[in-house]
């Protein structure tokens, strides 16, 4: 991520505590600041936290941010192929773009989504890998902090908002319990690899020597192994701890795995592609009709604009709309009868139909559900929930 003329002036810290940490968030809770707060410690190492309006969405970067992902994908979603190799064909479905290229919590998005996963699955991983980044920026000490407003932040969905202070408290434990540990001076991201291992062998037995042989690799990292052994990682660092010490077992700085390709498209690419895709709005207000066609066709999407409800259905046939925003209630016919009807005819069977309504109550919701509505937003329109909305209904059309 570089810095542009929206980033803030770094602000440099020599001990970024948890006290510290818990202060600057503070101050980002109350002007509910939405964006991204980019850290960067020693040795140029790289962390970005997701915000919305002053709480957190995500956390990523460092020097392990995919082994990080994957250990917590194999702790927390066990079911779901960790192997980058598997996931490609999920990653390659994702709508990345220049603005957007955080795939890790796109992907968990996709899954929910998808149902593969559940909110709450995703919300355990994704509060997981926010301690990890936070531990590590605690270890790092001296870290310089960039603020980069963006009300529209790049993720289509929020799935879960996390209060700084509550990941920070638990952070910090495990903090003082590696400083505890008489381990500060090392990374959990370190990897063990025997050294002796004929000494090894002389001072163990045959089966503690084979369990160490399988694990102390050097591919795995104390992290890693603390999933694969499901121990907490202080406890993993210290039963290793005597036979670091004996010189038997040294602990290497390796590096990340490689992650998956990313299909990330330039804005122009975007556009080129959505200028395939034809969006229908059926409102009897010419305003609105302006002001979606304003937000869709510079988003680059074509737009058909319906003022007149009793032709709606003889248009909608002849231009086949790939999704179609509906308005409730009109003088000559209403949202729910249109769309009772568009739902008989086999094209429309399963285009995604959109009801807009002025009057946003839970009676009006499930009515527009019962006669087959994909989705319901309310009016005024906002600009990013219309083009998050066409992205989340036509990418789930063509999965």
């Amino acid at each position: 991520m570089t810095s542009n003329e929206n980033t803030s002036n770094p602000i440099p810290f020599k001990e970024f505590t948890a006290i510290k940490q818990t202060g600057f968030f503070e101050n980002l809770k109350q002007p509910r600041f939405s964006g991204e707060l980019l850290l960067t410690g020693p040795r140029q190492t790289k962390w970005v936290f997701y915000l919305y309006l002053g709480r957190l969405v995500y956390a990523t970067g460092g020097n392990h941010s995919v082994r990080r992902w994957r250990r917590n994908l194999i702790a927390y979603l066990p079911h779901i192929q960790s192997h980058m190799g598997a996931i490609q064909g999920d990653v390659d479905r994702l709508e990345l773009d220049d603005h957007n290229n955080c795939w890790e919590y796109e992907l968990l998005c996709f899954w929910v989504e998808q149902q593969k996963v559940t909110l709450e699955q995703a919300a355990k991983m994704i509060r997981q890998n926010i301690i990890e980044v936070l531990f590590d920026v605690t270890q790092a000490m001296q870290v310089t902090c960039e603020l980069k407003p963006d009300k529209n932040l790049p993720f289509s969905t929020r799935l879960v908002l996390i209060d700084a202070e509550q990941v920070i408290i638990e952070a910090q434990k495990g903090w003082q319990a590696w400083q505890s540990a008489k381990i500060a001076d090392r990374s959990p991201d370190m990897a063990p690899i025997i050294t002796q291992p004929q000494e090894l062998e002389q001072q163990t037995n045959p089966q503690i020597y084979q369990t160490l042989s399988q694990l102390l690799d050097g591919q795995q990292t104390l992290r890693d192994l603390s999933v694969r052994m499901k121990k907490d990682v202080v406890t993993v660092t210290r039963s290793l701890l005597p036979y670091v010490q004996r010189g038997l077992v040294r602990l290497i700085e390796i590096s990340d795995i490689e992650p998956p390709k990313l299909p990330i498209r330039s804005v122009d690419d975007e556009i080129l592609n959505n200028q395939k895709i034809t969006i229908a709005c059926v409102d009897d207000s010419p305003l609105i009709c302006q002001t979606m066609e304003k937000i869709i066709t510079s988003a680059g999407y074509n737009f058909i604009g319906i003022n007149d409800a009793l032709r709606a259905i003889a248009i909608l046939l002849s231009k086949k709309p790939d999704l179609i925003f509906l308005d409730l209630i009109m003088p000559n016919a209403n949202g729910y009868e249109i769309c009772s009807q568009l739902r008989k005819l086999t094209f429309f069977k399963h285009t995604p139909i959109v009801i807009l309504t002025g009057n946003d109550g839970l009676v009006d919701r499930v009515r527009a559900k019962m006669v087959g509505s994909s989705d319901f937003i309310s009016k005024p329109v906002d600009t990013a929930l219309v083009l998050e909305t066409i992205r989340k209904h036509l990418r789930l059309s063509v999965s």
